[in-house]
């Protein structure tokens, strides 16, 4: 590997509809790091990739295919390790924008195998997103169904968001992803009762490996549609999640450029739009 290779980023771009995120991704990633960016591509025609590619260094690589995008980013999440070119990696959800450089998390990969933040409601406990059925209805039985399938968690079990992590290339970390792709396997099975998510099967892998790692507080992945659950935040925001069209104006000016503008004005005409995805409810 290369010496500009010991680093980068790596982010997922499953279909069209995050098509706009990930163009703006990009340039916010570039405005602050020049590190090669990875982009796991499927059901992207390849005539558009030269509009992700107008940013330096970006690597298209293919995503596992799927008829369902959604499905697809789920399995190119459990291939993140394999499809890693680096040393240290940090993966962001494309739906991402940067308002800082993040080298202090590459840094902490000399000590710490992996990096994350905890999800807004961060007690599998309480997690009834990750069931079928309405969620006032199923708040009791969110552990009790977790376990019934074979996911080892317990009541002080937690649930990252997996919109931002940072690993390192270790044995302990490869065999993480290993048992993050057979617990992911077991809610793929279980379909009548749990929704294709992969919050459970990561909160699993993580109990049952117990890498060395760091939660980074809430600046990290902020979450702005969730933005009334966060309390005493001190620092300012580093890492803001959300998609481009609910994108805060201070934010949507960091990516802002003639390219950008273009590509937006171009965007309303040939792009689907996202804020309508079908598959997000499927």
């Amino acid at each position: 590997m290369s010496s500009q290779n010991k680093k980068g980023f790596i982010t997922i771009l499953t279909g069209l509809y995050s098509f706009q995120d990930c163009v703006h991704f990009l340039a916010a990633v570039r405005k602050f790091h020049q590190e090669p960016i990875i982009i796991l591509v499927d059901k992207v025609p390849k005539y558009l990739y030269p509009l992700l590619q107008v940013f330096p260094n970006v690597i298209i690589k293919p995503a596992p295919a799927n008829e369902n995008p959604v499905l697809s980013s789920r399995l190119a999440k459990l291939a993140l390790y394999e499809l890693s070119d680096f040393d240290k990696t940090i993966y962001l959800d494309s739906d991402i924008c940067l308002l800082a450089d993040i080298n202090d998390v590459f840094d902490s990969l000399d000590e710490y195998d992996f990096l994350l933040t905890e999800d807004v409601q961060p007690h599998i406990i309480k997690a009834t997103n990750l069931l079928r059925g309405k969620q006032e209805d199923t708040l009791s039985q969110v552990l009790p169904t977790l376990q019934s399938v074979g996911l080892p968690l317990k009541a002080e079990s937690i649930q990252y968001n997996g919109g931002f992590m940072a690993f390192k290339k270790t044995a302990t970390t490869a065999i993480f992803f290993d048992k993050f792709k057979y617990y992911f396997e077991i809610v793929r099975q279980h379909q009548d009762k749990l929704l294709l998510k992969d919050q459970g099967a990561f909160a699993s892998a993580i109990a049952t490996v117990q890498p060395k790692m760091k939660i980074l507080p809430p600046t990290y992945n902020y979450l702005s549609k969730w933005q009334n659950a966060y309390e005493n935040l001190q620092d300012p925001i580093k890492v803001l999640h959300c998609t481009y069209p609910y994108r805060p104006q201070y934010a949507k000016n960091i990516t802002r450029s003639l390219y950008t503008r273009v590509f937006d004005r171009c965007a309303q005409v040939f792009l689907p739009n996202q804020v309508k995805n079908p598959w997000r409810i499927k």
